[in-house]
């Protein structure tokens, strides 16, 4: 069942170690059908040169195991809690790259420096905070999903297609498993120009909104012009 959807979900798990995103087995990518309610995901522990389509493991949005002879990602209820919460998300990707978790575990935000940022995040990279020491002894992963789920209340899911947690990592999402990948290619960039820039300039003001606004309603607004038309 749902094969493409492993083999799509597999490339970007691939993906991740392509880009250079994970070393060792940190990190996973998901996928879901949205008309079944079922999550393709990376096993758990599982090197990434030795997965094949047949590895992914399909859980249903409860974190039933529906197919799959391998325990899914221990990240699984973080996966499960995003996409409860926002039914546009179609792919979640968690990566331990490093300046991206540099500021996770500085517990700063990246700020909107200059308009490579404001091409794919409308604003600052958010954090969620530390969760308590209750909220890790009990449902640990899920509740790190319920803490992104708590930052971003009031906040826009596609045009801030990723978050930091606290003392831990980035979780990127979008339409697809692939594209979940791409946010967390681009993620990682804006983090080391930030992080460059803050080096070279401590004071480095942000970019003013009017150029954000700009810059990302070109490449994602309703009149977006930049790239080619769809047909």
């Amino acid at each position: 069942m749902l094969e493409q959807l492993k083999q799509d979900v597999l490339q970007a798990n691939l993906d991740l170690v392509r880009h250079g995103l994970v070393p060792l087995t940190w990190g996973n990518v998901s996928g879901i059908d949205r008309s079944s309610g079922w999550i393709v995901i990376k096993p758990s522990g599982v090197a990434y040169g030795a997965l094949t389509p047949g590895d992914m493991v399909v859980v249903d949005l409860q974190g039933k195991t529906v197919e799959g002879s391998l325990r899914p990602s221990s990240d699984t209820p973080a996966h499960l809690c995003l996409y409860n919460a926002c039914p546009l998300i179609g792919g979640i990707a968690h990566t331990h790259s490093p300046y991206a978790t540099m500021f996770a575990q500085s517990c700063r935000e990246i700020p909107c420096l200059g308009t490579t940022h404001a091409d794919q995040f409308h604003g600052p990279v958010p954090l969620a905070r530390f969760l308590s020491e209750e909220e890790v002894q009990d449902d640990y992963e899920a509740n790190m999903g319920r803490v992104i789920v708590e930052r971003f209340r009031g906040l826009d899911w596609q045009s801030i297609p990723g978050v930091l947690l606290a003392g831990h990592a980035p979780f990127t999402w979008g339409t697809s498993a692939a594209d979940a990948v791409l946010h967390a290619v681009a993620l990682e960039r804006i983090a080391h120009m930030a992080f460059g820039t803050l080096r070279l300039n401590p004071e480095a003001p942000e970019l003013p909104r009017y150029i954000l606004a700009k810059h990302h309603r070109r490449k994602h607004g309703p009149d977006a012009y930049y790239g080619q038309k769809k047909s």
